[in-house]
C-alpha cells in the first residue's frame, strides 16, 4: 500500500493512506447547497407582548470569509410586520427590550475594540449608542426593572503587572492559577450631565459568576430592583461545576448573603413576580455528569428551606419564567424526540405540557404579562420559523419567514422508528430516506451516533447545513439512522444513567438493534452499512470499528479513543472517572476494558478521522493515537486535522467540507463512483 506523506489541502491537514475520492456533483441537497441555511437562536417579548425580537445567525461565504454573523429582526406579535433591525458585519445579539418598551439592548462587537458591548437603540428610530466599555465584553446583561439600569457580567481585566509581563514576553500560564473570573457590574442607561454612563462594579473576590451549562441566567433582578440573586463557582474551569452555590446582592449596601451554599450544582435563579420566591435548578447535593435536576423554590421571607417541586419527566428542566400569578413555573425539557415547553405548578402538582404534537418546540420566550408566548417550532421536513401562541388557548400563528429562499428540493421523509434492547428497553430512532425512495430496493446506510452520551436526536430540520448534512446523504442514496440509546437525554433519568459503568456495551447493542431493524424492513442493504459520530459519536464509533466487522467504512469525528489519556488531558478530568466510578491509576483494567485502542488490533474496517487543531474537549492526540494504531495495521485510513476548529466548527466551509469529505469516503469505500451515486441494491 503506497504511503503519501503528510501535505496541507484547502487549509486541512490530511494524514493519508489512500486517496482522498472527490465527490461529484448531483443534482439536488449538498453540503455546499445547505450551508445557506439560516438558524433562528433566541427570542423576546417586549414587555406588553405586542412586539418581539429575535435573532438570526447567518453564514458569510462570499470571497474568502468563512464565518457566522447574529442579526436581530423585530416583528408585531399579530403577524402585520417582520424586519431586520441590525445590519453590518458585526453581530447582535441577545435582544431585551426596556421595561418601558422604547428602546431595544443588545451585545455587539461593532465597536472600535471588537469586543462584545451592551448596546441601545430607540425603538422610535436613530443610530444605537455604547453603553459599556469593558475590557473583555460583556457575557451577559438583564434591565433593572425601573430601566434605569442594567446589571452585567465581565471578566476581570487584566492587572498592571500581567500586562508588564506580557510586554516583556514573561508571561507564562500557571495551570489552575490566577484565574480571571466573571463579576457583576451595573451600568447606568442614561448619561450624566459629562455625558458619561456611569458603571460601578458590584461584586468582587475569588469566585466566578456564570452558569456553566447552556443558557440558564446567572443572575436575575428581584421585582423591586433592590437586590440580584446570582450564581457563582469557586473557578471559571469547566470541571468545577459542582460547587456551583446561589447568593444575593443587596445593592442598597452591598453585602451578600449566600442563601443556597450545598454540594453539587445549584443554579439558573428567578425570582417570582410576587417577590416571595426564588426558583432555581439543582441537583440537590449529588453531583453527576448525567445530570439529574429539579426545580427548587425557596420563601424570600427568612422562613422554611427550599421546596423541592414535583419531578420533571427529563429530570433537565431549562426555567424559562414564573407566570404573572406566580403560580406556576414554565420551563423547557426534551421528551423524547420533541423538545416541549412545560407549566409546572408551585403547590406540588405533575408539570403540564404546553406544546403537543411531533416537532421541535424551541428558544421560548415569555410576555411580561405571562400571557403569550413566542418560540421557534419545526418539523424533519418543516422549515424552522418563529410563532407566538397565548398559553390559556394554544394556537401557533407563524410571524418569521426566515430561509424564505432557502431552496424547497424534495426531501427524504424521516420517520419515527422504535425497537427494543437486549433486557426489552424501548429504543428510539429517527430514520431519514434516501430522497425518492422506492420499496422494492434496499439502500446503502449510515448509523449516526450523537455525542455527550447525553446528546439527543430531535424532529428538527433535517436540510439544514450541519457537519452531518442528513438530506446531503439521503440525496446520495442513503438511508441515515439517528439512534438514541441507552445514555440520551429525552427518556427520564434511569434511561439517561443506564450507561454508567457501561460505555461502548449496552448502547453498543442498542445501536445494532436499530441497524438490525432497518435491514429487516428491508429499506437497508445489509453489505453496505456505513457508521459515523462527532465526540461521544466518535467514541463509539471508534468501538464499534473494534467489535463488529458488519461496517463497510466508519467516520470518527473528535472521538475519544483511550480513556486513560483522555482523562489525563481533557478539560473535563472528573468525567471518564464520575462515569466509572474511579480514577485511572484506581482501575486500570475498566479503563482499557472500554477503550478503542486496547482493542485495536485486528480492525480492517476503512475509517476516516476527522478532528479540529483546538479541540481542548477531546485533545487531538485521541484521534492521533487511532490513527496510528490503523495505519501501522495497514487499514485504509485517512485523518483530516482543521485549523483553528475547537470541538467543533464554527466555520461554514469548514462544516460544508466535513460534510463533503464524509459523503466522498463512505462513496469510495462501497465503490460508488460518478456513474453508481445513486446505487441501490435489489
Amino acid at each position: 500500500m503506497k504511503w503519501n506523506s503528510i501535505f496541507w489541502l484547502s487549509g486541512v491537514v490530511v494524514l493519508r493512506v489512500v486517496p482522498l475520492f472527490a465527490q461529484t456533483s448531483t443534482p439536488g441537497w449538498t453540503p455546499d447547497l445547505m450551508i445557506s441555511f439560516q438558524r433562528i437562536t433566541g427570542t423576546a417579548f417586549a414587555p406588553k407582548g405586542k412586539f418581539l425580537a429575535y435573532q438570526v445567525e447567518i453564514p458569510v461565504t462570499e470571497a474568502d470569509e468563512s464565518k457566522y454573523i447574529t442579526h436581530i429582526w423585530l416583528a408585531s406579535a399579530d403577524g402585520t410586520s417582520d424586519r431586520q433591525f441590525t445590519h453590518g458585519e458585526a453581530s447582535s445579539t441577545m435582544p431585551a427590550f426596556s421595561p418601558d418598551g422604547t428602546v431595544i439592548a443588545y451585545l455587539s462587537d461593532r465597536g472600535s475594540d471588537a469586543t462584545n458591548q451592551i448596546w441601545l437603540a430607540s425603538l422610535a428610530g436613530g443610530e444605537p449608542w455604547q453603553l459599556t466599555t469593558a475590557e473583555k465584553g460583556v457575557l451577559a446583561y438583564k434591565w433593572a426593572p425601573d430601566g434605569k439600569s442594567l446589571a452585567f457580567t465581565a471578566i476581570d481585566p487584566a492587572s498592571d503587572a500581567e500586562r508588564s509581563m506580557q510586554r516583556q514576553k514573561l508571561n507564562v500560564t500557571i495551570r489552575d492559577h490566577n484565574f480571571k473570573n466573571a463579576h457583576l457590574y451595573k451600568v447606568s442607561s442614561t448619561p450624566d450631565a459629562f455625558g458619561k454612563y456611569v458603571t460601578r462594579r458590584l461584586t468582587t473576590g475569588p469566585f466566578h459568576i456564570s452558569s456553566p451549562f447552556g443558557p440558564g441566567a446567572a443572575f436575575d433582578w428581584s421585582p423591586d430592583g433592590r437586590s440580584i440573586a446570582f450564581v457563582h463557582r469557586e473557578t471559571p474551569a469547566l470541571d468545577s461545576w459542582p460547587t456551583t452555590d446561589i447568593s444575593i446582592l443587596s445593592l442598597a449596601d452591598g453585602q451578600i448573603e449566600d442563601i443556597v451554599t450545598r454540594p453539587g450544582f445549584d443554579g439558573s435563579p428567578l425570582y417570582s413576580p410576587d417577590g416571595k420566591w426564588l426558583a432555581f435548578v439543582s441537583d440537590g447535593g449529588q453531583p453527576r455528569w448525567g445530570f439529574a435536576h429539579r426545580v427548587n423554590i425557596l420563601p424570600l421571607n427568612g422562613k422554611g428551606d427550599p421546596v423541592t417541586l414535583a419531578s420533571t419527566l427529563d429530570e433537565q428542566p431549562e426555567l424559562i419564567a414564573w407566570t404573572e400569578n406566580s403560580k406556576h413555573l414554565l420551563f423547557s425539557e426534551t421528551e423524547g424526540t420533541t423538545p416541549r415547553l412545560f407549566s409546572l405548578p408551585i403547590n406540588g402538582q405533575l408539570p403540564r405540557a404546553l406544546t403537543t404534537g411531533p416537532g421541535s418546540y424551541t428558544q421560548v420566550s415569555v410576555s411580561s404579562r405571562g400571557d403569550k408566548i413566542a418560540l421557534v417550532y419545526e418539523t424533519s421536513e418543516t422549515l424552522p420559523n418563529v410563532y407566538v401562541t397565548s398559553i390559556s388557548q394554544p394556537n401557533l400563528k407563524k410571524i418569521s419567514n426566515i430561509n424564505a429562499a432557502f431552496p424547497r428540493l424534495p426531501l427524504g421523509k424521516t420517520e419515527l422508528l422504535s425497537w427494543t434492547s437486549t433486557e426489552g428497553q424501548k429504543i428510539e430512532g429517527l430514520l431519514t430516506y434516501p430522497v425518492h425512495y422506492e420499496l422494492d430496493k434496499l439502500y446503502p446506510m449510515i448509523l449516526m451516533i450523537h455525542g455527550g452520551p447525553t446528546g439527543v436526536y430531535t424532529q428538527s430540520y433535517t436540510a439544514a447545513g450541519r457537519q452531518y448534512p442528513i438530506q446531503a446523504f439521503a440525496q446520495a442514496g442513503y438511508a441515515i439512522l439517528r439512534a438514541n440509546p441507552r445514555g440520551s437525554s429525552g427518556y427520564g433519568k434511569p434511561f439517561r444513567f443506564a450507561n454508567y459503568n457501561d460505555w461502548g456495551i449496552g448502547d453498543f447493542e442498542d445501536l445494532m438493534n436499530g441497524v438490525n431493524e432497518v435491514v429487516r424492513m428491508n429499506v437497508a442493504h445489509p453489505d453496505s452499512l456505513c457508521v459515523m459520530g462527532w465526540s461521544y459519536g466518535g467514541y463509539m464509533t471508534a468501538m464499534i470499528i473494534t467489535k463488529s466487522n458488519q461496517f463497510k467504512a466508519a467516520s470518527v469525528g473528535a472521538g475519544v479513543t483511550d480513556l486513560m489519556s483522555f482523562t489525563g488531558t481533557t478539560d473535563i478530568p472528573s468525567f471518564i472517572p464520575d462515569y466509572f466510578d474511579g480514577e485511572p491509576w484506581e482501575i486500570p483494567e475498566i479503563y482499557s476494558k472500554f477503550s478503542a485502542m486496547s482493542n485495536i488490533k485486528g480492525v480492517s474496517i476503512p475509517t476516516q478521522i476527522i478532528h479540529g487543531e483546538e479541540d481542548k474537549r477531546v485533545p487531538l492526540g485521541q484521534s492521533l493515537e487511532l490513527y496510528n494504531a490503523l495505519r501501522r495495521q495497514n487499514v485504509p485510513t485517512e485523518m483530516l486535522i482543521y485549523p483553528r476548529m475547537g470541538h467543533s466548527s464554527r466555520e461554514p466551509r469548514q462544516i460544508m467540507d466535513i460534510g463533503k469529505r464524509v459523503l466522498a469516503w463512505f462513496d469510495h469505500q462501497l465503490g460508488r463512483g460518478k456513474r453508481q451515486r445513486s446505487m441501490t441494491f435489489k
